[in-house]
Parts: structure tokens; C-alpha cells; sequence
């Protein structure tokens, strides 16, 4: 292999190392941005057929919006198995497609 051939193929290996470390520091900001803006709530009922959520929440700062009880869609249908009417939980609401939307949701603690 020529010395041109060396430093090329170096390159590439430095690039690809680069670019996984910051895919994974992408994924651990995102993850910790969704933590930052996780809300308080408890669950008011749960529509599994609309796949929807009633939710009494605090403020929502990511959305400028100030505590009340609404109805989210969700983002998975599988986080409507994970609660129940009554449940206490941290969530994310965004708005996906022009729709209110619980894009993560955990027990509170």
C-alpha cells in the first residue's frame, strides 16, 4: 500500500470514529433534552381505541402552555399499556403532524 493510500484509509478510520461518537453524544443530548422538559401528570383516562390520553398535567414549558387537563394522542400505542387511570407520570408532549402528542411518558417517582 502507498503512502497516499495510508493517509487516505487513516482518514476514513478517524472520520468513521468521529462520526459514531457523535451519534451517540446526539442520542445522550436528546435523551437528556427530553428529561429537561418532562412534565408532571396524572392519568385521567385511558382510550385505548383512539389511542389517546387524558392527562391533568402541570405547565408544559416546551409548549408554553400552563397546567390543565387535555387529551393527548400518543406517539406509541404501546405507552397505553403502561398506565392507568390514576397513574402519577412524567411525560413529553410535542406537537407531531399539527396533533398534541405524548412522545415519551414514565411512573413518576
Amino acid at each position: 500500500m502507498n503512502h497516499l493510500n495510508k493517509v487516505v484509509l487513516a482518514a476514513v478510520i478517524g472520520f468513521s470514529f468521529a462520526s459514531v461518537g457523535s451519534v451517540a453524544y446526539a442520542q445522550q443530548a436528546s435523551a437528556s433534552a427530553a428529561q429537561a422538559v418532562m412534565s408532571d401528570g396524572e392519568i385521567k383516562k385511558v382510550d385505548k381505541e383512539a389511542g389517546k390520553l387524558t392527562i391533568k398535567h402541570g405547565e408544559l414549558k416546551n409548549l408554553g402552555m400552563p397546567g390543565m387537563t387535555m387529551v393527548f394522542k400518543v406517539q406509541d400505542p404501546a405507552m397505553l399499556d403502561k398506565v392507568k387511570q390514576g397513574d402519577k407520570v412524567r411525560f413529553v408532549a410535542d406537537k407531531v403532524g399539527g396533533a398534541l402528542t405524548v412522545t415519551a411518558i414514565e411512573a413518576a417517582k
